[in-house]
């Protein structure tokens, strides 16, 4: 079987200098590898192409036959690093908590330990008749989650 360290660490050589970053590295027990990378402006598909030749010019088929798949992470799957938190700040993601609480709301800030959103909700102030709209920052630990993902929205 293909080393997954062995895919990443190709990967990373060819992602040297570049703005890409790589999201994702896969390998099935009959050699399917699955290579997700990620670009703030979107990844082009020339660079996918690029990317795949380069880790066939470093894999020999003649000692392990392998099937290789190169994208981009889907638009609309959830978050898998870092990275693609920080270049969603501003922009509306949805949350699924472990608890099973679903939030929508803009991604604020992102670090090494949590996350913020904020959130719209409904509060009714003491003596008013109608409840108004108020913007709430709800910070998250990772591991209090199980997905953040980009909130398409065709509005």
């Amino acid at each position: 079987m293909i080393d997954k360290n062995v895919v990443t660490r190709i990967v990373d050589e060819w992602l040297e200098g570049k703005d890409y970053f790589l999201v994702d590295v896969t390998v099935t027990p009959d050699d399917k590898i699955v290579v997700e990378i990620d670009h703030a402006e979107g990844v082009w598909i020339d660079d996918c192409v690029e990317l795949s030749r380069y880790i066939e010019s470093k894999l020999d088929r003649e000692e392990e036959d392998y099937e290789l798949e190169v994208g981009s992470a889907g638009i609309g799957q959830p978050f898998k690093v870092l990275q693609q938190y920080l270049i969603h700040i501003g922009k509306e993601v949805e949350v699924l908590t472990k608890t099973g609480k679903k939030l929508e709301g803009v991604l604020k800030e992102a670090g090494e330990d949590n996350f913020t959103v904020t959130i719209e909700r409904k509060v009714k102030p003491e003596g008013a008749k109608r409840p108004k709209l108020v913007e709430e920052d709800v910070t998250f630990a990772y591991d209090e989650i199980k997905y953040t993902k980009y909130l398409i929205s065709f509005k």
